[in-house]
């Protein structure tokens, strides 16, 4: 996929559960086979906080509870698809079951991180977010 010279929005969550922290699997490049934190990008005419529930709901199966804002990552060399800012929110599993859906291959609960398996710039926002 190639962008266009502007910076294009998109959102992560990190939702915790009572056993850990939700990883997706991505099922395709950039970074296919690592782990991330579930997010995606913001559609035209939607809320950074109406795409951060779709997108949850979508890669995860869950429904979720918005916390606070972690931070703003705009980074232009954080994403190889070139420079996309995102907005990661803490969030909180409310409902659902845990399922691979859209571009996941897989969703799992980590009370031990896969630091050296993790996608694009998720280590630090990870870190920032307190997770250890």
């Amino acid at each position: 996929m190639t962008l266009e010279k502007t910076p294009h929005l998109t959102v992560d969550v990190i939702v915790q559960t009572e056993e850990g922290v939700v990883l997706v699997k991505r099922k395709n490049d950039p970074f296919k086979g690592k782990w991330a934190i579930p997010g995606g990008f913001v559609k035209r005419g939607e809320t950074v906080e109406q795409a951060a529930y779709r997108e949850v709901k979508e890669e995860t199966g869950l429904k979720i509870e918005l916390g606070g804002i972690v931070g703003i990552y705009s980074d232009p060399k954080r994403d190889p698809q070139g420079h996309i800012v995102t907005i990661c929110f803490n969030g909180r599993k409310v409902d659902g079951e845990l399922q691979p859906a859209t571009d996941a291959m897989d969703v799992k609960i980590f009370k031990d991180i896969p630091w050296n398996k993790l996608a694009f710039d998720h280590q630090k926002i990870l870190k920032d977010a307190g997770v250890e």
